[in-house]
């Protein structure tokens, strides 16, 4: 029995943890991204749509952007078409911009939307195109040593957020899949998710920009976990790039978070989505579980 009240008080104990930063953020926008192999796994998803639902319910506005490059993947494969990146942007034929569409917008958006609502939520799916305005870019071909052309790729530009404004005023989460429309065209372009996320949260001033993938943050050592950085100041990030400590696709990842905290985003999370509750973790308690970028 005593065992049992000594459970009932820890429980209680987290609860009280918590006070202080539900207080802190009720009314606050974050901004969540969600990508790599957390979303593969069907339960990883139920459990981390579960946290937003209680985010929501706890007052605090969450904007889901989500990306989907694995399934876009094989869609692209079952079609006979090769997947090709350049600078870890996926080159995209006006073919492959079809199924981009497709499996972005039409099968993983939906689904997203579907499971917040599985548990008492209210969320509404937008497609980027209606969200973001973009303009094509190239990128570096270190094979080459020059710029190449990656079809219907683009950067955010601009923004119609109308309906996510609407949907974070009476308390529905917005979903939102990382499609611009081209400006000048009304073609669809493909945006990288983790730089499409930073534009929204630096346009909405989002109090937090929360990165959830497969990996536990930002390591000195990539396979050493234990030499994670929990804390990083935007000024230190160049540093970090110059001594390879961040390379590869955290590179634009980590830049666009710090255009976004200059742009008036409050704080960076990088969190590992594979982590039960790391969303909570990371935001309602004392130590947290990842990456804070700060200013």
């Amino acid at each position: 029995m005593a065992s049992t009240f000594q459970q009932q008080i820890e429980k209680a104990a987290v609860l009280v943890e918590a006070l202080p930063y539900l207080q802190q953020f009720r009314g606050h926008t974050f901004l969540i991204k969600v990508g790599g192999s957390a979303m593969d796994d069907p339960e990883l998803v139920k459990r981390l749509l579960r946290d937003v639902v209680f985010m929501e319910v706890a007052g605090i506005n969450p904007v889901l952007v989500h990306g989907g490059g694995k399934a876009i993947s094989a869609a692209m494969k079952e079609a006979g078409l090769d997947a090709e990146f350049v600078g870890g942007l996926r080159v995209t034929s006006d073919t492959a911009m079809e199924l981009v569409e497709r499996t972005l917008s039409r099968e993983i958006n939906p689904g997203l939307v579907k499971g917040i609502e599985g548990f008492g939520g209210r969320a509404l799916g937008i497609h980027g195109n209606e969200a973001f305005i973009g303009e094509r870019i190239n990128g570096w071909s270190q094979d080459e040593g020059r710029e190449v052309s990656l079809g219907r790729v683009g950067r955010v530009v601009g923004f119609e957020l109308s309906k996510i404004r609407a949907a974070i005023s009476t308390e529905i989460v917005p979903v939102v899949s990382p499609i611009a429309s081209e400006k000048g065209t009304l073609l669809s372009l493909n945006v990288n998710a983790d730089l499409a996320a930073s534009a929204l949260a630096a346009e909405l001033k989002a109090t937090k920009l929360v990165y959830l993938s497969d990996v536990l943050g930002l390591m000195k050592d990539p396979k050493d976990e234990s030499t994670l950085i929990h804390s990083l100041k935007a000024d230190e990030v160049e540093g970090l790039i110059a001594d390879g400590t961040i390379s590869g696709g955290m590179i634009p990842k980590v830049r666009s978070s710090v255009e976004a905290l200059h742009a008036g985003v409050g704080k960076v999370h990088m969190i590992d989505g594979r982590i039960p509750h790391s969303l909570l973790l990371e935001i309602f308690t004392t130590e947290g579980i990842g990456t804070e970028i700060v200013k």
